[in-house]
């Protein structure tokens, strides 16, 4: 038997030849058969047991999670086992006992990269000799002080001649304030030359302005063509760097034969748009996993991908948590390998039609509504035409009068709580005011699924959405957006902590992911299929509301103490 194979006893009936395939894109939780393999991996790495010379501790440095995938395969001689997987490299290795190998040709990549390598890393360190040569970043330091100072001469300059200039246009009027209409009558010898004086004076300005800017132009000749000469340079070395290593990637996604259930063969290039594959593509688990089945004769029966370890830097990923396959890799890739396969459609995460629970009105009166949200109805109507039942929905049934959009925020479809309606436009400008000044005060109140150490905080990182992963969130220094909670612990127990939640600001999934991401609590609220594992619902209310009532005037709070 092959050495890769892990026997097993599946707790349920393996599937018939003829079954499906669970779809890798499902977004619900993977088949019970799946689970079962997965559980067997997941207690190694629990246990410490990865390889005898790669311990899962490695896993739990920064940025030292990683993507485990496992596959059950029906043996030729029809016993049940699983094969296991990684994304990419582990510990700076291809090659994992146990694991099953890469895709790509190995002689072929072995010609290829070391050659490739050391032209691009050759081209690197001249684009970074040239960068951070003496010359180069004396020209930029003088080039810089250059601008400033020349920037400063003009500025005083101008402030110069526009305190001129009013005391010219004052003189003016002064001299031709008694003047007759008729031009030149009236006007003594010495008005004209007093005009004259202010004409001469203003074009001596023009011309005072005029040589400034050409002792400016004279002196950045002295800088600007060196300075270009050797930016030319450097921009030419890299884009001769970028060439290269487009043309090396090329070869390298070359050495990638990906082959169907059906045994058809293609190049991985050619399952990509414009024949770019994303980086890593072909090194996810589940490509892995699927052509080493094809190539040995196993059966493929069912997959599951979790991650382990320490989360990634934009968060996004819990240790021990079953994720769907990605889809700007694997989303090309898949379907043709599963070709010859019958796979289910994949399970897609969807409301219920109709959501239990009342829409329970706390406060009316002619102006606004507060009501309680019940977890799992909508804010407002989803895109599916099935999808009709939500927040709003019913208040327009309970309020057909009302003008202007109705829903001041909104919440999560598995968060309940507190939500607040205007009945009339002005109202709702003058509540959305409140909001987008961070004048309303919020409360809410959830268990977190873990022990937080500190009794208090604020959470402060920017946030995005995942482009590849939508609608989850994720943490970005660069692109993202100000998002900043208080928080403060209400109770400890049983390995969960009961947090009170103060947003400053209304970011998509914000305490979700503050909760969840490392550098926020690092312990993802009960509950949470998104941001930590599924359960009954998420542990997640909208407890308080304070705001300033926009007829009144008045300072009003709603109280709503979570069901859980």
């Amino acid at each position: 038997m092959d050495a890769r194979v892990t026997l097993f006893e599946p707790r349920t009936s393996p599937p018939e030849e003829g079954g499906s395939f669970p779809s890798p894109f499902d977004e619900l939780e993977p088949s019970t058969l799946a689970r079962q393999a997965a559980e067997v991996l997941q207690a190694e790495l629990r246990s410490g047991h990865l390889a005898p010379d790669v311990p899962t501790s490695l896993l739990e440095n920064p940025e030292g999670g990683k993507m485990f995938g496992v596959l059950v395969v029906r043996l030729p001689d029809g016993r049940i086992g699983f094969l296991r997987a990684f994304s990419g490299m582990l510990a700076g290795r291809w090659d994992v006992e146990g694991f099953v190998p890469p895709l790509f040709d190995r002689e072929a990549r072995a010609h290829l990269e070391p050659t490739g390598e050391v032209t691009v890393k050759a081209l690197l360190a001249r684009y970074e000799a040239l960068s951070t040569a003496p010359e180069f970043l004396e020209l930029r330091t003088a080039q810089a002080a250059q601008s400033a100072r020349h920037t400063a001469e003009l500025s005083a300059l101008r402030e110069r001649h526009e305190a001129k200039r009013k005391q010219r246009h004052a003189r003016r009027d002064e001299l031709t304030r008694n003047q007759p209409a008729h031009s030149g009558e009236g006007v003594s010898t010495e008005q004209r030359a007093a005009l004259h004086a202010l004409d001469q004076e203003s074009r001596g300005d023009k011309a005072e302005r005029r040589r400034l800017e050409a002792t400016h132009a004279e002196e950045r000749q002295r800088i600007e063509p060196k300075l270009a000469r050797l930016e030319r340079r450097l921009r030419a070395v890299e884009r001769l760097r970028h060439m290269v290593s487009r043309a090396l990637m090329r070869r390298i996604h070359d050495t990638y034969a990906i082959t169907s259930a059906i045994g058809e063969r293609r190049l991985l290039r050619t399952l990509y748009e414009r024949g770019q594959p994303p980086s890593g593509a072909a090194d996810c688990a589940a490509p892995k996993l699927l052509a080493y089945a094809y190539a040995h004769g196993l059966r493929p029966l069912a997959l599951a991908e979790f991650w382990w370890g320490s989360a990634p830097p934009a968060g996004g990923r819990v240790s021990g948590a079953y994720y769907a396959a990605c889809r700007d890799k694997c989303g090309p890739l898949l379907p043709f390998m599963l070709e010859g396969l019958q796979v289910a459609p994949p399970r897609i995460f969807s409301p219920p039609p109709s959501a239990p629970g009342a829409l329970t009105v706390l406060f009316e009166d002619p102006w606004l509504v507060v009501i309680n949200k019940p977890h799992g109805l909508l804010s407002v109507p989803g895109r599916e035409e099935s999808l009709t039942d939500s927040v709003l929905t019913r208040l327009k049934a309970r309020h057909p009068q009302a003008t202007g959009p109705l829903l001041v925020h909104r919440l999560d479809l598995d968060t309940s709580g507190l939500l607040v309606a205007a009945l009339d436009s002005r109202t709702h400008a003058s509540l959305q005011s409140q909001f987008v000044h961070r004048e309303v005060r919020k409360r809410y109140v959830a268990w977190v699924d873990g022990h937080v150490r500190e009794d208090q905080g604020r959470i402060d990182f920017p946030m995005r959405v995942d482009l590849n992963d939508r609608p989850r969130q994720i943490h970005d220094p660069v692109h993202g957006k100000s998002a900043v909670t208080e928080w403060r612990v209400l109770e400890r127990r049983e390995g969960r902590t009961r947090v009170a939640f103060f947003p400053l600001t209304g970011r998509t999934h914000q305490l979700r992911v503050h909760a969840s991401h490392p550098l926020g609590l690092g312990a993802p609220i009960v509950g949470d299929r998104l941001y930590g594992r599924d359960g009954e619902r998420l542990m997640l209310h909208a407890e308080s509301l304070t705001f300033q009532h926009p007829r009144t005037g008045e300072s009003i709070t709603f109280d709503c103490p979570a069901p859980f």
